[in-house]
């Protein structure tokens, strides 16, 4: 963009404040659960709390002790800031404060708020320098990157096809699989479900598309597009809320985290609704939309997304446990060290992995940048595998200590019961009993609730199926030439011998080949 250019786009368009964020969020979004429409997210007792933490992502934006690492310059010529992840990265530095920054914003979750919204940047970021890929949308794709950039909106996905009648020909499925109804002059007119929304009763908008081929090869299926929340006929059906639930049965003492952190997953539901042509990004291109995943370059950047967000959380993980053994006084015994080793292991092998990604990123079009794609690569495999394990390390480590608890915080307010409490349900090397029970209700929360279960299904799912990220290493690496690289790594061993003896010039063979020898003994 041109100086003349930029000068005439300056505009007082800035990223939203806390505040600000959640008055955006009070519009006329259908939001199910519980048999009931909710009136405002802002307030229902299922959302306000995690609407709330998002709300601190966005003051994070402006705070003086944060915004230098979380925010950069705009390229949009507006002479505002945003988050550095919204931003097209052109340069190793670029990527590494890409990273700094999604780091920053998870760290205010402590790690356990996935579709935070500077996940969707994995995919609005590469718009401004790859929007070409959307012809002859591209217009579309520059002013959603312009305007996601400048106002740091929070958008979401559901790019899963549900998963009704698998065992079913794909035909029969035609009517539950978001599809083309009609066009008009305004847009094209869709209805059909998609799955997981997760969080997406707190976005501004959802992105569908899909992952892997188009559905039937039908161009009514070839749909990639972005949904603002308010749009009519658009209708989330939300599972059931941790939020909710933590706050009749218990207070923040006893559910810290599925209290305030709970990114409700819900059926994102299209009846009959109006994608205005200037939302759309692909539509009846089956080539467009099956080469997305490969030529967007969302891949390579939701999994350093993922992976900072991930070494985050297990920065959490690592330090609960830690706090944990010393409570109950089991930190020097050989079992435990050999655990809280492991688990350390873990936490430095993906901080590792998101140096990998960034240290070394990949030059792509336009000048652009893209996190290394066989380091991300490696996190898709590894975190389904890692996260169930960590998962059991604190529960090996703890043992019992998880459920030598009382049932509630109100126990400590019952005035025969706090004398028992605090003899029998105390801490070692002198902490009080309200200080172990804080702890490991915490500990709890994070592993043995329906909010920590619900995060494992989370860690082994989100980056893809279990046979889909290890299979997909295989195209990328020939893509890249690393299969070919491989083979002849072992080509080259191979001729440096034959039947004969050595074929390399420099290696001496011996007298006489030692199969020989031995029919043929010597005297």
């Amino acid at each position: 963009m041109s100086a003349s250019q930029a000068a005439a786009v300056k505009s007082d368009v800035r990223p939203m404040t806390g505040k600000q964020y959640l008055e955006s969020l009070r519009d006329d979004r259908e939001v199910y659960i519980y048999g009931e429409r909710v009136k405002d997210v802002t307030v229902h007792p299922a959302f306000r709390n995690t609407a709330r933490m998002v709300a601190r992502m966005y003051d994070a934006l402006h705070d003086p002790a944060t915004k230098d690492v979380i925010t950069c310059p705009t390229d949009t010529g507006n002479g505002g800031f945003t988050h550095r992840f919204y931003r097209v990265p052109r340069s190793v530095e670029e990527v590494i404060g890409d990273r700094d920054a999604i780091a920053a914003w998870a760290k205010i979750s402590y790690g356990w708020m996935g579709r935070s919204p500077d996940y969707k940047a994995s995919f609005t970021g590469t718009l401004g320098a790859n929007s070409e890929f959307y012809k002859p949308y591209n217009q579309n794709a520059e002013k959603w990157y312009k305007r996601t950039q400048e106002q740091v909106l929070f958008l979401n996905h559901a790019i899963v096809n549900p998963p009704v009648d698998k065992g079913s020909p794909a035909e029969s499925v035609r009517d539950v699989y978001v599809h083309a109804e009609k066009e008009t002059d305004k847009g094209v007119i869709i209805s059909g479900a998609k799955v997981v929304a997760t969080n997406s009763a707190l976005t501004h908008a959802n992105f569908i598309g899909f992952y892997g081929p188009t559905p039937l090869n039908s161009p009514d299926m070839a749909i990639f597009a972005m949904i603002p929340m308010g749009s009519p006929g658009m209708k989330l059906i939300c599972r059931t809320s941790y939020e909710l639930t933590a706050s009749m049965i218990g207070s923040p003492f006893d559910y810290p985290l599925s209290s305030r952190m709970d990114e409700n997953d819900a059926i994102l539901i299209f009846d009959k609704v109006l994608v205005p042509w200037e939302d759309l990004f692909v539509y009846r291109n089956v080539d467009a939309a099956n080469g997305f995943y490969a030529g967007s370059g969302f891949s390579h950047r939701f999994m350093l997304h993922g992976c900072t967000r991930l070494a985050v959380k297990l920065d959490f993980l690592t330090g609960l446990l830690l706090h944990g053994v010393e409570m109950t006084g089991s930190k020097d015994l050989k079992h435990v060290q050999v655990l809280i080793g492991e688990m350390l292991a873990w936490r430095h092998l993906f901080w590792s992995l998101t140096e990998a990604m960034v240290r070394k990123p990949e030059p792509w079009v336009n000048g652009a940048m893209l996190p290394n794609l066989e380091a991300g690569s490696a996190y898709r495999v590894l975190a389904p595998t890692a996260y169930p394990r960590i998962r059991e390390i604190l529960q090996q480590a703890m043992g019992s200590g998880l459920i030598y608890l009382n049932s509630s915080s109100a126990d400590f307010f019952n005035p025969e019961m706090r004398p028992l409490i605090d003899k029998y349900i105390r801490g070692s090397h002198g902490t009080s009993a309200e200080q172990r029970v804080k702890l490991l209700k915490l500990m709890w929360d994070s592993i043995g609730t329906e909010f920590g279960a619900r995060h494992e299904l989370y860690e082994r799912n989100y980056a893809g199926s279990y046979e889909a990220v290890r299979v997909e290493n295989i195209p990328m690496s020939t893509a890249s030439g690393r299969i070919e690289e491989l083979k002849a790594f072992v080509d080259k061993c191979l001729s440096e011998y034959d039947l004969n003896g050595w074929t390399a010039s420099d290696l001496i063979n011996p007298d006489r080949p030692a199969v020989q020898r031995s029919w043929n003994p010597v005297g």
